[in-house]
């Protein structure tokens, strides 16, 4: 008996409790703003959209992991530039000008293969590119932690953004942050179809 009336009381009280929490449930879905990439999704909280190519697309939840979103920007265009210039090159050294091939002059610069040309470059040409990679990390890594904007490591040879509105500079960036992000899905398709089909062209 005694087991039955405190059963009881355990359910009458959770029962109290449930409609609150399904109503409070519901005023959360409600009241959620919905990420515009993914529409059936749930906008994360810290893509409010300040930050230039904020598309609301995050379905894996990282920024929720981020402390610092302008460090993760940071490395997002770091990465997509590299890749952008990496895709370049993978093109360009295989295909060129009607298909001739452009590459530095050398024979062991003619490997198209971009895993095989680590190798054929030697110990010389791999210590280039990473003194060159060294010191522009060395150059700007105080920037990654400061207020600055970023991406900017205050290189602009051409003048891409003299003279522009602000509005101007805001769709030059998204459209830098977009190619970024294509780019980098473009490296790892082309290293995928390298390392699937060996020998076979990027474009054929």
């Amino acid at each position: 008996m005694v087991r039955a009336v405190i059963l009881s009381a355990l359910v009458a009280t959770a029962s109290a409790f449930a409609p609150a929490l399904q109503a409070a449930a519901r005023d959360v879905a409600l009241n959620a703003e919905m990420s515009d990439s993914v529409p059936f999704l749930v906008k994360p909280e810290k893509l409010d959209g300040s930050m230039v190519g904020d598309m609301g697309f995050d379905p894996m939840g990282l920024s929720e992991i981020q402390t610092d979103l302008k460090y993760a920007r940071w490395a997002e265009l770091k990465h997509g530039r590299i890749c952008m210039l990496a895709v370049l090159g993978m093109v360009t050294q295989e295909y060129g000008p009607f298909g001739s091939g452009w590459h530095v002059p050398g024979e062991q610069f003619t490997n198209t293969d971009p895993f095989g040309a680590v190798s054929s470059v030697g110990f010389a040409g791999n210590l280039q590119v990473f003194a060159a990679i060294g010191c522009i990390e060395l150059a700007t890594f105080n920037l990654h932690y400061g207020e600055g904007e970023p991406g900017d490591i205050g290189w602009d040879f051409l003048g891409l953004l003299d003279g522009k509105s602000e509005e101007e500079i805001a769709r030059t960036k998204t459209q830098e942050i977009v190619h970024c992000r294509l780019a980098m899905i473009a490296f790892v398709g082309a290293s995928v179809q390298t390392l699937l089909y060996p020998g076979v062209g990027l474009l054929g």
